[in-house]
């Protein structure tokens, strides 16, 4: 990446980067109030009844050692998704060191000072808001600080539950293999954490008394906050639409819907573990998915006619360099045991029993391959140690799952799993480095997010599964040494869906009607 290609990502997207910068800080900022008004009085109140001193900052540091997507997953089935569970989650990690610094400022404060402000006749009321409090102030101001800076950070995990924010480009970069995306978002959240540390920093060197006459600031907060979650542009659309970071920045994504269907639908972005339960449930009408997704069936959700063709085949393939197959002899004939054994039907169904069922990646693949006679209990042999990776969704770990059985079986390697490694570009990058030996990849996401060729060989080469797959091994192995091996036999494309209900009522089956519908409206 260049620096002017850097500069001119930024300018061709510099209003959606100053939409996500003003939602980022209203995140941060609302979040951070609500900690101050239930931190402060928390940490007040154990200063005074020190015994629950211990129960309450045990229970702030419990919440703080949760991981921010789990406390999101947590707060999805209560708040929905939205700002709402983005900003609840970050009201709790900021709560910690705010309540520990209020705690400790009070308790800290000069036994001496406090017994002359008794013996001059200040009650209770008076001693804590004219001396503790006062010179309590630049520990608590220390403790907003931390969590200012803690809530920047962790603000970039708002798009996964479609509160906005720098996350987007972030998230969006790791997926599309796009370095201009990824430090788009993450120098933005870099010097808002470092710009917020050092304006409160210089509150905190305002005496308490003239820091009491800044309360004309809130007003102004509460307008970047209105802003953050209010200042979006608006749609007249009738339906709500909800895309992943990846599938907003891919050509066989919204670009493609916007350039060759003239689809706007002004989406929200939101991940994909979220998406699917949220079309269900109605705060979504329209998502972005996978074709051989378990939660298709789950949730009664219908796939849209892709009548003008933008998604591209997607049929799955273990990847592995050339070097490898060479120091593992017996591997690619194993791995090619599973060549053709998958209909699209039938990995929608494993990936039902994943997604809805809940049944563990390691019932599933023993089950398929006892089904599919190619199961053999393990060798427990000493040959060498396979490493496979995986991407963060169940089809992926399923796959994982039933290459490490099938190995394990058939030859005397041993098998290490490094599964739910993000993205395209961390699975790509960490086989690229020998972190990993092999994962499962898709044509459709070689050819358009790793080789990235002009428009002109993408319509060429995308007009069959086999031309696709010819094409990108060819690429593949003359750019990178990298072999894909023989394909499973499913097609796990992108696809647009909706409620099947829904889609009924409306008369709408393919993407084109779709449009017709939304030029209606």
């Amino acid at each position: 990446m260049t620096q002017q290609g850097f500069w001119q990502f930024v300018a061709d997207q510099h209003e959606k980067l100053l939409t996500q910068i003003t939602q980022h800080l209203g995140l941060t900022f609302l979040s951070l109030l609500l900690a101050i008004i239930v931190g402060v009085p928390l940490g007040i109140l154990i200063a005074r009844k020190r015994k629950l001193s211990g129960t309450v900052l045990g229970i702030a540091g419990i919440l703080q050692t949760v991981p921010s997507i789990a406390l999101l997953g947590f707060m999805i089935p209560v708040f929905g998704i939205g700002a709402t569970p983005a900003i609840v989650a970050l009201l709790i990690y900021a709560l910690l060191p705010i309540i520990r610094n209020t705690y400790t400022g009070i308790t800290g404060v000069d036994p001496a000072v406090i017994e002359a402000a008794e013996a001059m006749g200040m009650n209770r009321k008076q001693l804590l808001f004219k001396v503790k409090i006062p010179l309590a102030m630049p520990v608590i101001i220390a403790g907003i600080r931390t969590a200012a800076v803690i809530n920047v950070g962790v603000a970039t995990l708002a798009s996964f539950v479609a509160a906005g924010g720098l996350g987007e480009f972030i998230f969006g970069g790791i997926s599309l293999n796009n370095t201009n995306m990824i430090l788009a978002g993450a120098i933005p959240a870099a010097l808002l954490a470092v710009l917020l540390d050092k304006l409160i920093a210089v509150f905190q060197k305002i005496r308490y008394q003239q820091l009491r006459r800044l309360w004309v600031i809130f007003p102004v907060i509460l307008v970047v906050i209105g802003a953050g979650y209010w200042f979006k542009t608006g749609s007249e659309n009738k339906l709500k639409a909800g895309f992943t970071p990846e599938f907003m920045g891919r050509q066989d994504g919204d670009l493609g819907l916007r350039s060759v269907y003239g689809l706007n639908v002004h989406p929200e972005v939101v991940n994909d573990a979220v998406m699917y339960k949220a079309a269900f449930e109605g705060d979504l009408d329209l998502i972005s998915g996978y074709s051989t997704d378990g939660r298709i069936r789950a949730f009664d959700l219908y796939v849209l006619e892709d009548d003008r063709k933008i998604f591209p085949p997607y049929y799955a393939a273990p990847i592995i360099k050339t070097k490898t197959l060479q120091k593992f002899p017996d591997l690619e004939k194993t791995l090619d045991l599973l060549a053709g054994k998958f209909s699209d039907s039938l990995m929608t169904d494993l990936n039902y029993r994943s997604d809805h069922l809940h049944q563990t990646p390691h019932r599933i693949a023993k089950d398929f391959l006892v089904t599919t006679k190619l199961y053999r209990d393990p060798q427990n042999g000493n040959a060498g140690t396979v490493r496979i990776g995986s991407k963060i969704f169940g089809e992926q770990y399923i796959l994982a799952e039933i290459y490490k059985m099938l190995i394990e079986g058939y030859t005397g390697y041993r098998v290490e799993t490094k599964t739910g490694l993000g993205g395209t570009k961390i699975c790509f990058d960490a086989l690229m480095n020998d972190a990993i030996d092999f994962y499962p990849e898709y044509t459709g996401t070689g050819l358009l997010v790793l080789l990235q060729p002009d428009p002109k060989t993408v319509s060429a080469v995308t007009q069959s599964a086999g031309t696709t797959y010819g094409y990108v091994n060819a690429e593949f192995l003359k750019q990178y040494g990298i072999k894909w091996l023989k394909p499973l036999g499913f097609n796990n494309s992108y696809a647009l869906m909706m409620r099947r209900k829904q889609a009924d009522d409306l008369h709408i089956k393919r993407i084109s009607d779709l449009r017709k519908y939304l030029d209606q409206k």
